[in-house]
């Protein structure tokens, strides 16, 4: 490939500069495709990105460098050392590319339109990808939040809804269901979203019992099923790849199925009789035993657990636990909080 050549040695400096700059950013958002969502898809488009402007990358741009003459040499910006989430690097590093993609299509235009072409249309690709990109760290984010996860509370009916799940927010639970199996959906999507609000004032994981159109309104974390409820693959569908999807097993064979359809959590039990669900068989802390040793997948313990009974569920091997009464019903949720996460820390 060869072009005319350029006469002002500082366009051509300029375009080597910003070559370099926007295939550096994309190896950065690349990486951490690869490494850290494994989106094979994503790591494709974005290496022939790459070698798209490799190609474009010529001796005499390269040549005309001199870094001793670069007045940007060795700056920095205070906003570099706020970025401590792999997200906040990669979302930096996309609009690195765009920029730099947008000065070469504005300089290359006329000596070099091949590569203004190609700048044009990877930076138009790199919009939608972004996007993409985005909502696969949210669902890695929530996965983080989900494995360090220890106490999740699932609400039952009360009067002070908010104030008890708020209550138990600030004394340290991570994860909070709602569950309502009455009233209307005007009723029950005005209370999701007071509670979706509260818990990302909180930074908690906010999931949605069994309603997958509540969830997606009120922009939940993720949606947790029954055995009775809709198929994975089609929740799945609906709530896409970057939200959480969860399901209560009873028995070995349910959480194998669960683990292989690819839900992100299980409920184990009922491991006691409880009230939420008086019909329900409880299986007792041989399942919980069983589930400690068969699955990878972060599962929580659940079914009449409350602090006098959390240390027999924490030596059969759980090491997280769902509650509903055990502080939904508690005269101090604070402290019923408070009391549990201590004994799971």
């Amino acid at each position: 490939m060869s072009i005319a050549p350029i006469a002002d040695l500082r366009v051509v400096q300029l375009i080597d500069a910003n070559l370099d700059r926007a295939r550096e950013g994309l190896r950065v958002v690349e990486d951490w495709c690869r490494f850290g969502l494994d989106r094979q898809e994503l790591v494709v488009t974005l290496k022939d990105w790459r070698q798209q402007l490799g190609r474009h990358h010529l001796d005499s741009y390269k040549q005309a460098r001199s870094t001793a003459t670069d007045q940007g040499i060795g700056l920095s910006h205070p906003a570099q050392q706020q970025r401590q989430a792999p997200w906040h690097v990669v979302a930096a590093n996309c609009a690195r590319v765009q920029e730099a993609l947008r000065v070469l299509e504005e300089f290359a235009r006329h000596p070099d339109p091949e590569l203004a072409t190609t700048a044009a249309t990877i930076r138009y690709g790199l919009y939608d990808l972004e996007v993409t990109v985005l909502h696969a760290n949210a669902g890695a984010k929530r996965r983080e939040q989900l494995q360090a996860c220890r106490l999740y509370l699932i609400t039952s009916t009360q009067i002070d809804l908010c104030s008890r799940v708020t209550a138990a927010l600030e004394a340290g639970i991570g994860m909070v269901q709602y569950r309502n199996k009455e009233g209307s959906d005007l009723e029950r999507l005005s209370e999701a979203k007071e509670l979706a609000a509260i818990c990302r004032k909180h930074g908690a994981l906010f999931i949605i019992n069994d309603r997958i159109d509540i969830a997606l309104a009120v922009d939940a974390d993720g949606v947790h099923l029954g055995q009775d409820d809709l198929p994975t693959d089609v929740a799945r569908n609906l709530i896409g790849a970057e939200r959480l999807l969860g399901r209560s097993t009873q028995c070995l064979a349910q959480l194998d199925k669960a683990e292989n359809e690819g839900c992100d959590y299980v409920g184990v039990g009922p491991v006691y009789a409880t009230a939420t669900k008086p019909e329900r068989q409880p299986v007792g802390l041989d399942y919980v035993k069983e589930a400690s040793k068969a699955t990878q997948l972060p599962w929580f313990a659940i079914g009449g657990i409350n602090i006098s009974t959390l240390g027999a569920v924490i030596n059969a091997g759980a090491e997280r636990v769902a509650v509903v009464g055990a502080v939904m019903n508690s005269k101090d949720p604070a402290a019923a909080s408070l009391q549990l996460v201590e004994a799971l820390t």
